[in-house]
């Protein structure tokens, strides 16, 4: 299945759902990642995605968990169908909890951080308390507390013995100015008799039919559907311009250098630049 993300609404209530199993797979590729960080890093990732559909063209978002935990903090990126993301210990592993990944263990006590980039205005970032570290639970809290938006979220990550991720995805549920109180008890209940996202995944569902499933006895209206992608904003020509902005004594410092390295977290890529590159930004 493709990596897509649907937008649809029902009776007063905007429902968004995607499947990501592909990039995710990418993302925990590129960074090595245990089981345990894959599964925390794909639900950042999904949960980035769903905030960012309700943001205009061109603004983003960033999520940040951290926590007291052994795996640091949780990084996830989003800017329109595009994300990244990283984690703070890729090798984190621990003993299965209910005989699920625990996710909620390896965060620990600590924050959920959002920031939205907005056309136009200043950043506004927010913060709530994690509630479990679980992802999907401390989203939907830190959009009733910070952001005043009665809202719910579920994601999920599955990955097999191997490592390999073979379902990920969720869904974004928030009712709009007017939604009748029916309506929401309708999805309340729906959902509550619905399986958890993976398992839809691994049954087949696309975006579509998880909206549709989530939603039925509703009139759901289905408003577009678009294919989503791990992508790095980085370039070794935006790297370049960052270097360009250091001091003059540290590039001097570096231009002795045969070679200068610099890593991207977001997408494990390390770019090389020589002294003479180096050297070519002072005579600049």
């Amino acid at each position: 299945m493709k990596d897509i993300l649907t937008k649809g609404t029902a009776e007063g209530v905007r429902i968004y759902a995607l499947c990501t199993t592909n990039l995710v797979q990418e993302a925990a590729t590129r960074h090595h990642t245990s089981h345990l960080a894959s599964a925390a890093l794909g639900r950042a990732m999904n949960g980035a995605l769903l905030l960012a559909a309700t943001m205009k063209d061109n603004e983003r978002i960033t999520l940040r968990l951290k926590g007291d935990g052994p795996i640091g903090e949780v990084v996830a990126d989003a800017e329109g169908t595009n994300v990244r993301g990283y984690v703070g210990d890729p090798d984190v592993f621990l003993p299965l909890k209910n005989g699920k990944l625990d996710v909620g263990g390896a965060l620990g006590a600590g924050n959920i951080i959002v920031t939205r980039y907005l056309q136009n205005a200043e950043p506004f970032t927010g913060y709530a308390e994690l509630v479990d570290g679980e992802i999907a639970s401390d989203l939907t809290n830190y959009l009733y507390t910070s952001e005043q938006t009665p809202s719910s979220v579920a994601l999920g990550v599955l990955v097999n013995k191997e490592g390999q991720v073979i379902a990920s995805g969720g869904y974004f549920i928030q009712a709009m100015p007017g939604c009748a109180e029916e309506t929401l008890a309708k999805l309340e209940e729906n959902i509550s008799l619905t399986p958890y996202v993976t398992q839809l995944l691994e049954l087949g569902y696309t975006p579509e039919k998880m909206i549709e499933t989530i939603a039925r006895g509703l009139e759901v209206t289905i408003q577009e559907s678009v294919e989503l992608s791990y992508k790095c904003r980085c370039s070794r020509e935006k790297l370049l311009g960052a270097l360009a902005t250091l001091g003059q004594e540290d590039l001097t410092a570096m231009s002795q250098d045969e070679e200068t390295e610099v890593h991207c977290q977001f997408c494990n890529e390390t770019y090389k630049f020589s002294g003479a590159e180096i050297a070519g930004l002072l005579k600049k």
